[in-house]
């Protein structure tokens, strides 16, 4: 188990979707009497199964609502899974809603000392770090702002030089990389694999088949929630353009 960064058995995992606004109290309870529910159970992922040896870079493909993001979020521990089990061995940096743990009433210097916090840095770690996240981010004076006068793509770069500088041992990356410029996102990816090289682990979502195939090892098909195929890069881009190739015609002929 010590070369294991991310193992998932059997994991199901179910969302309530409510069709109705809020119940009274009365009406929940002559709901349930009636065995009348207001909602329905969606099944997301189904008995999925995987294992991250640390070091591997994995692509995590497939169709919108196939469950990719979801089961991101359970890696990193935003979800609990409805049922089976997730380990996950060292510390992770997400990249899934980018920012969305910032506070938008403080600067860029008192945001990164509050999310470094949060990862478990101390005081002087964070202030030994500090010149790697300003000179990464290219926010100059900026880091002094406070973040409602910062654009989307300002936030971006914030969260990326603090999760890129803080020594991650597993990155969970959803679509992250197709936000910002050119010259930025090639500055991220070189990041990446350089942190890859140190024996990092990586599991990248990406609708971008030539950032799954550049960055990853292996690549995991999802198709409604449940794993279609695992396996080198090139073959499984192949399938899943293959299957998207399908879905298309069959979206034409309806």
């Amino acid at each position: 188990m010590d070369d294991v960064a991310v193992k998932i058995e059997n994991l199901n995992k179910k969302f309530k979707v409510f069709h109705e606004p809020p119940l009274t109290f009365q009406k929940a309870v002559n709901n349930l009497l009636r065995g009348k529910r207001s909602y329905q159970e969606l099944l997301v992922l189904k008995d999925i199964s995987l294992c991250l040896n640390k070091g591997e870079a994995a692509g995590l493909v497939g169709p919108n609502a196939s469950g990719k993001s979801t089961l991101l979020r359970i890696i990193a521990d935003i979800y609990a899974p409805t049922s089976g089990s997730v380990e996950v061995n060292g510390r992770v940096a997400a990249f899934l809603e980018l920012g969305s743990g910032f506070r938008m009433e403080f600067t860029g210097i008192e945001n990164i000392y509050l999310s470094a916090a949060v990862f478990g840095l101390s005081r002087r770690q964070i202030m030994q770090k500090m010149p790697l996240v300003r000179e990464f981010s290219e926010l100059g004076g900026f880091m002094d702002v406070p973040l409602r006068q910062y654009s989307f793509g300002m936030r971006m770069r914030l969260a990326f030089a603090l999760a890129m500088n803080i020594n991650p041992d597993i990155l969970l990356i959803d679509e992250a990389l197709a936000v910002g410029d050119i010259s930025f996102k090639d500055k991220c990816i070189k990041k990446i694999k350089k942190l890859r090289e140190e024996g990092k682990t990586l599991l990248l979502v990406s609708h971008y088949m030539d950032e799954i195939s550049e960055l990853c090892d292996k690549v995991i098909l999802l198709e409604e929630g449940r794993i279609i195929d695992i396996g080198p890069a090139q073959k499984i881009i192949a399938e899943y353009r293959e299957m998207m190739k399908g879905n298309n015609i069959n979206a034409h002929r309806h």
